[in-house]
């Protein structure tokens, strides 16, 4: 993902003078974070056959991105990019 925008993980924030809504991008930290949680949690088994996105996950365990942010991608695409919100991305973070 990095690669295909031409930054780095220091420099990601520059990919969004490019494509703004890249400012509401998960680390991989995050996506781990959230695999973390699902595993620790003895009553995993409540999510089986449902689709679930990093910030849905970070609300129910509490957990957040490595710089302390929590973003709802899917939330911020659903209501925004795709539903007309208006709304800044800082709303979803």
């Amino acid at each position: 993902m990095l690669d295909g925008f031409g930054v780095t993980e220091e420099t990601w924030r520059d990919a969004i003078e490019k494509v703004p809504e890249f400012a509401i991008a998960e680390s991989p930290v995050y996506v781990g974070r959230a695999v973390a949680a699902l595993a620790a949690d003895p009553d995993r088994h409540r999510w089986n056959g449902r689709s679930l996105s990093s910030g849905q996950l970070a609300e129910e365990y509490g957990f957040t991105d490595a710089d302390g942010s929590r973003p709802n991608a899917w939330a911020y695409f659903e209501e925004v990019v795709f539903g007309g919100k208006d709304a800044p991305v800082e709303d979803y973070r």
